[in-house]
């Protein structure tokens, strides 16, 4: 098993602009969303609501949505033995008053920052971190 600080973390930055969109636990996967055409999207649905990730750019103007996220995702298939890799990428986000909101998958996280912020964020994870613009 890593420890955490062993493991080394590579940030790919992806050009794709998002929107976290929140529609009702009832409602059914809107037509807009695409999984075929996409490069991506991320659906949670709980009792309390339904919650797309996806291109801000297919967004109907209806839905509720946090538009203008950038995306950096880590590179690799990460181990399910591994602990703290999110937080150690986090960290220097939080200390410096920059949001995320986290993303997990089977194989790896994303890390989601608002456009606005995005800069300052690569500022102060180059750092820590080598980064990879994809």
């Amino acid at each position: 098993m890593h420890k955490q600080n062993e493991y080394p973390i590579t940030l790919q930055v992806t050009h794709d602009i998002l929107a976290v969109c929140r529609l009702s636990p009832d409602d059914k996967l809107p037509q807009w969303i695409n999984i075929e055409k996409s490069k991506f999207i991320s659906i949670t649905k709980t009792d309390e609501e339904l919650s797309i990730v996806c291109d801000q750019s297919i967004v109907d103007e209806n839905v509720k949505a946090e538009k203008g996220w950038r995306m950096l995702r880590i590179k690799g298939q990460l181990d399910f033995s591994l602990v703290g890799i999110l937080k150690r990428v986090i960290t220097p986000l939080s200390e410096n008053g920059i949001s995320i909101y986290a993303i997990s998958t089977y194989d790896t996280d994303y890390i989601l920052i608002q456009e606005k912020q995005f800069e300052e964020a690569i500022e102060r994870l180059m750092q820590f971190f080598k980064i990879e613009v994809l």
